[in-house]
């Protein structure tokens, strides 16, 4: 369905939609970097300058299989309006911007689904879900951590039997590059995952618009536009969470944060090929404490666990909740 929308109020729009994704880089920094910081191994500028490199490293790296399922297959791309868009992304930001001054790393994707339910389903009832997307996207909110946990425990069982007659200062020096490797790959797999969110979003707003033909796809300008905001939000950083992520959950050093950014990075590229925009925050806090329970169960703080967890379950529900509450209010207009 298409609908007219006077030009400044659609560069608006997608000024909003770019807002997000910085906003998404900025809440999500501590995903790609905490373990680096936390185990000293890059200062806090040197890590945030690596993690956004990732993040647009991926431009060249990843298919737009996720841009694709958020712009079509979570709400039915011939309903959305202008409006609806509003209501998603203002949804999203109100409660990344929550749990960032929390220092609750949930998940800014899993907002954005919410914000986008919640404004779709007030504009035209239920039956504008895409079952299949939604189902996908909903189902790997518990499927990613608990994935991520298990290669996470697995790679600390195998890579310690593997190093078990190595010198401890010899282990440590190649678990450094291992882990240097490794948050690399977990950079690139954020930035290919969480920046197609807003690509699908913006998408889906010029098609809804007319801007796009009649035929979905996503325009080369706003691939680079949004791989560009995301980059410069992670540069900007996320103190706060990057604290929860690298020393609330449980104590990491190179050898744990090797396994974790490892598990997380094949957690997030499978979902990815697969067109699923799972979770970064979800895949990353899974496999954190995959490596403190590999070690003992006492060596995860539970307590930071389960509040990280309770934050996962409300994401969508709330935002889907301030999604619809901003479409309604554009009615007024």
């Amino acid at each position: 369905m298409e609908t007219t929308l006077a030009l400044p109020l659609l560069v608006g729009l997608i000024a909003l939609a770019l807002a997000f994704d910085f906003l998404n880089g900025l809440h999500d920094a501590a995903n790609a970097i905490a373990t680096v910081v936390s185990t000293r191994l890059l200062s806090p500028f040197a890590a945030v300058l690596f993690a956004a490199l990732g993040n647009f490293a991926a431009y060249w790296l990843v298919g737009l299989h996720v841009a694709e399922t958020v712009g079509k297959g979570i709400v039915d791309k011939d309903v959305v309006t202008p409006a609806v868009v509003f209501g998603a992304l203002v949804g999203a930001m109100f409660w990344n911007v929550v749990t960032w001054i929390k220092g609750i790393p949930s998940s800014s994707s899993h907002a954005l689904i919410g914000g986008l339910l919640g404004a779709g389903i007030a504009h035209a009832g239920p039956g504008v879900v895409e079952s299949e997307g939604t189902v996908k996207t909903v189902a790997a909110i518990f499927l990613s951590p608990m994935i991520g946990f298990v290669i996470a425990m697995a790679l600390m069982v195998l890579t310690s039997w593997i190093f078990k007659g190595t010198a401890p200062r010899r282990a440590d020096g190649m678990f450094k590059g291992l882990h240097l490797i490794s948050s690399a790959a977990y950079s690139i797999s954020h930035g290919g995952n969480d920046a197609q969110k807003t690509m699908g979003i913006i998408t889906v707003l010029l098609y809804s618009t007319g801007h796009l033909g009649g035929e979905f796809h996503v325009p080369e300008w706003v691939v680079l536009s949004c791989y560009c905001a995301i980059a410069l939000g992670t540069m900007s950083g996320g103190w706060k969470i990057i604290k929860t992520m690298g020393t609330g959950l449980t104590k990491l050093n190179h050898h744990s944060g090797f396994c974790a950014s490892t598990a997380g990075s094949l957690v997030v590229f499978g979902a990815s090929a697969m067109g699923i925009p799972v979770s970064t925050t979800h895949a990353i806090t899974g496999s954190v404490v995959g490596t403190g329970a590999a070690r003992r169960a006492s060596a995860v703080r539970w307590s930071v666990a389960s509040r990280v967890i309770v934050a996962w379950f409300i994401t969508i529900p709330a935002s889907a909740g301030v999604g619809a509450a901003f479409y309604l209010l554009t009615r007024l207009w």
